[in-house]
């Protein structure tokens, strides 16, 4: 059985692009500016989000 588990380093880098993205979302919609970028912002940051919450960490032990 193939077993994915994230090392801290990662997770720090995907963490920080989903913050990154989802900051560029909120500029977008505030600017109002084309409905493609939020689309595309908005599904990296949840795609994002969701793959930290159900993907583990990988522990020391």
């Amino acid at each position: 059985m193939l077993t994915v588990q994230l090392t801290p380093a990662i997770a720090t880098v995907i963490f920080v692009l989903a913050c990154l993205s989802g900051y560029q979302y909120r500029r977008v919609w505030k600017a109002e500016g084309p409905h493609w970028q939020l689309w595309v912002f908005g599904i990296f940051t949840a795609a994002a989000l969701l793959f930290l919450g159900f993907v583990p960490l990988e522990t020391g032990a």
